[in-house]
């Protein structure tokens, strides 16, 4: 259209009216967008924690190190460092990394069965970590010591029995696992689509949704249910910054649906993607093996043969369901502007409905 006529057009009633309309509706929906980010970034987990977004990472063993949890506490979520594959210095000299790396919130991840708890316990504490996650066992011990240092302290549950425990026991947030997940799980084999309401249902700590979570979609339908937050391993087990060994990644951003099985109930029920190892502990099982047994296969450290050295057939790959859905590798920057993307966009079709 030639400039002149443009000015003639717009300088009529009806397309000066249709111009205010479609000014005031593009006014209204970033008005709206911005109050329902606002609502995401405000609730018990935020405040709780003192972060931007409601996305915890998961503090997974020879995943989780001080790259990946401070990238993603950069990026606004709350990144966990993963004690559960840290000798005691080793732990010291990561929290030592990401105080440089990052001054946002983050946290530790520490499974209470650990050998030396009581010297991860100290150093957590002499070190002034502010976020601790505990699991595979009873927060009951520490909480208290760990409330006394300051800190605010999630425990991670499989059921809704547990998840009343860890109130009774004082923790200040809770994450309700399903079996979706990756590495250890409950035995129940309780989805978190099941588990969520119930958790819910069963306290009235803040609550943070974990297993199979992928998506900002995901993230929404957790909250739908009850949570406050998610926890996500997978993604960012996936990501440039991960610890874990580029053969594991390449192999876990090749999965399809049913690559991965929870297994070695007898020890410690394991999500695990199927492989050579994998294969020998199912025959091991079907033919009544005992824990003696499932142990002398499974030999030392298969967790870091697998993912942290890349012995892909020979190693435990401990991955959750969703990574068949993960077909690249990428930073944490790109998988947390998507999720919080997923989100919002998610949040506003379901509006529509």
């Amino acid at each position: 259209m030639p400039y002149y006529s443009y000015f003639c057009v717009l300088n009529s009633k009806l397309a000066r009216d249709e111009f205010n309309q479609q000014f005031i509706a593009i006014k209204t929906n970033k008005r709206n967008a911005e109050i329902k980010r606002k609502d995401m970034n405000k609730n018990r987990i935020t405040t709780l924690f003192g972060i931007e977004y409601p996305i915890i990472q998961g503090g997974m063993v020879w995943i989780s190190g001080w790259r990946l949890a401070s990238a993603v506490s950069n990026a606004g979520g709350l990144g966990l460092l993963g004690a559960g594959s840290m000798h005691p210095e080793t732990l010291v000299e990561h929290i030592h990394k990401m105080k440089e790396a990052t001054d946002k919130p983050w946290g530790v991840n520490v499974p209470l069965m650990y050998p030396e708890i009581d010297k991860l316990v100290d150093i957590l504490i002499s070190e002034g970590v502010k976020i601790v996650f505990t699991s595979a066992g009873s927060p009951k011990k520490y909480t208290q010591r760990f409330h006394e240092a300051g800190m605010k302290v999630a425990h991670v549950v499989s059921s809704s029995k547990f998840a009343r425990k860890c109130e009774e026991a004082g923790v200040d947030a809770i994450v309700a696992e399903g079996f979706e997940a990756g590495g250890h799980n409950g035995r129940e084999e309780t989805t978190t689509l099941t588990l969520i309401p119930q958790v819910r249902q069963a306290t009235t700590l803040p609550l943070i949704a974990a297993g199979g979570i992928g998506s900002g979609q995901a993230m929404l339908a957790s909250m739908a249910l009850g949570a406050e937050g998610v926890q996500i391993g997978t993604l960012f087990a996936l990501t440039t910054e991960s610890s874990a060994s580029e053969a594991y990644k390449e192999r876990c951003t090749n999965l399809e649906e049913g690559d991965t099985m929870l297994t070695l109930k007898l020890i410690s029920p394991t999500r695990l993607v199927k492989n050579d190892l994998y294969c020998r502990i199912l025959q091991a099982e079907k033919e009544g093996a005992a824990v003696e047994d499932l142990r002398a296969i499974l030999g030392q450290a298969a967790a870091k043969r697998g993912i942290f050295e890349g012995d892909l057939e020979n190693g435990e790959l401990e991955i959750g369901q969703i990574a068949s859905a993960v077909k690249a590798i990428r930073p944490v920057s790109e998988v947390m502007q998507q999720l919080v993307e997923e989100f919002d966009r998610t949040k506003a079709a379901v509006a529509n409905l």
